[in-house]
């Protein structure tokens, strides 16, 4: 499935930087970054859990925010892209 990941850490202290740069690992870990904290990441169901625990343990959620939206599996119905990033298409080749 399609998972958008986006989130907002408060960078107001060095501990909120540090967070910021440790939510950005695990998501680049298990996708790719589409804006600055927007990340789309094709997962199973256990690969979904798994990110939003991993995800959940470096923030602080006092302060920061998390929003993970589970995408519907019509293929091409769910993302309109315009301007200059190309995205990987999950479904496509490997190699060309």
């Amino acid at each position: 499935m399609l998972v958008i990941v986006c989130y907002d850490v408060n960078t107001e202290t060095k501990e909120g930087r540090r967070r910021l740069r440790l939510v950005a690992k695990v998501c680049e870990s298990t996708g790719q970054r589409v804006q600055k904290s927007v990340f789309e990441c094709q997962v199973d169901l256990a690969g979904l859990e798994s990110l939003e625990r991993r995800l959940l343990e470096e923030m602080d959620q006092t302060q920061d925010c998390l929003r993970l939206y589970r995408m519907p599996g019509s293929k091409g119905a769910e993302v309109k892209e315009y301007g200059h990033f190309k995205a990987t298409d999950f479904e496509g080749p490997l190699v060309l």
